[in-house]
C-alpha cells in the first residue's frame, strides 16, 4: 500500500501540492489526474525522493523519509521521457542499468522479450524509435520485479501506435499484480489500465473517482466525431489535448469530449492549426 497523508510541497511562495492525503492498495492502479501545473508529477517526484516535502508518505509500511532507499528499491519508474547512452546497445543499456540496481543480469534478455525488444537487443539505443525507448524504460523498471511501478505521463510522447502497443503491455503487468500509481492527461490511458482517478487541480486533491465516471464528473456531456485525413490525426490529438480536450482515434477519425453547448470548439481549434475536418457528427 501507498499513503500520501497531507502531502505539501513549496517552492517559495508556491504551493505545487497542497495537504495531499490519498492512499493506493496492493495491486491497486491509480491515476493522477489534471491539467499541467496541477502537481501531480510533483507527487511523484516526492514519492520517489527527488523532493523534499512535508507531511508524511509511506509505501509497504515504509517511510520515505526515514527508509528512503528501501522504499526507492520497491519501485519501477518510468518518466515521461528517459535519457538513454545512445551509442549502447540495447541489450548493453539493460545490463548496465541492472548492475545499478543490484538485479540478476540474467533477467535482462526476458525483460526485453517481454517488452517486445529482443529482436531489437544489439541495436544502438540512439537508433531505437520513441516508442521503443519508452519500452526499454519499461523493462528497466521492471528488473529487480519491484512490487510498485510509477510513471509519469508514460504515453505523453508517443504516436498513436505506439501508445496503443505501450498500453497494452502496461495492461499485461497490471495483471501481473503490480501496485501503480501514475500521472496522466489521456482519457485512454485511465480507461485502460486505472481502478480508481484522483483529480487534481492547482495543487488540491478535487475528487476521486472511477474511469468510467471521469468524464460525467468532469463535465464531458457530448461526444463529437471527426474524420479527416489519415497523416493529420496524430497531429490533430496532439492540438485537441494541448487545448484541454478529451480525444481519442476512432478508426478514421478522431472522438472528442465535450461540454453541452460548445461542440463547435474542437472543429475551430483544429481549423486554427490547419487540421481540414472533412465530416463530423455530434451526439
Amino acid at each position: 500500500m501507498i499513503t500520501f497523508t497531507d502531502l505539501t510541497k513549496r517552492f517559495g511562495r508556491y504551493t505545487a501540492v497542497d495537504t495531499l492525503s490519498l492512499e493506493v492498495h496492493e495491486r491497486e492502479a491509480v491515476a493522477l489526474w489534471g491539467p499541467n501545473g496541477a502537481g501531480k508529477t510533483t507527487a511523484i517526484k516526492c514519492l520517489l525522493g527527488l523532493l523534499s516535502y512535508d507531511g508524511r508518505i509511506t509505501v509497504n509500511g515504509l517511510d520515505a523519509h526515514r527508509d528512503g532507499r528501501k522504499v526507492r528499491a520497491s519501485i519501477g519508474y518510468v518518466p515521461q521521457q528517459q535519457s538513454f547512452y545512445d551509442d549502447l546497445s540495447t541489450l548493453d543499456t539493460a545490463r548496465f542499468f541492472a548492475k545499478l540496481k543490484g538485479a540478476p543480469a540474467a533477467e535482462v534478455p526476458g525483460l526485453l522479450a517481454q517488452v517486445g525488444l529482443a529482436d531489437h537487443a544489439a541495436k544502438h539505443v540512439g537508433a531505437l524509435s520513441g516508442g521503443m525507448k519508452q519500452r526499454l524504460a519499461l523493462a528497466l523498471a521492471l528488473l529487480g520485479d519491484p512490487p510498485v511501478l510509477v510513471m509519469d505521463e508514460p504515453t505523453s510522447s508517443l504516436d498513436a501506435a505506439a501508445r496503443d502497443g505501450l498500453l497494452n503491455l502496461l495492461a499485461g503487468v497490471k495483471a501481473a499484480g503490480k501496485t501503480i500509481i501514475f500521472s496522466s492527461h489521456r482519457i485512454e490511458e485511465v480507461e485502460t489500465l486505472a481502478d480508481r482517478v484522483l483529480v487534481m487541480e492547482a495543487g488540491k486533491a478535487q475528487f476521486t473517482c472511477t474511469p468510467r465516471e471521469l468524464p460525467r464528473r468532469l463535465g464531458w456531456k457530448s461526444q463529437v466525431k471527426l474524420r479527416m485525413e489519415p497523416s493529420a490525426l496524430d497531429a490533430a490529438l496532439h492540438v485537441l489535448t494541448a487545448d484541454g480536450f478529451a480525444a481519442r482515434r476512432n478508426g478514421v477519425g478522431v472522438i472528442v469530449e465535450v461540454p453541452h453547448g460548445d461542440k463547435a470548439r474542437p472543429i475551430h481549434v483544429l481549423r486554427a492549426a490547419d487540421i481540414t475536418v472533412t465530416d463530423f457528427e455530434m451526439e
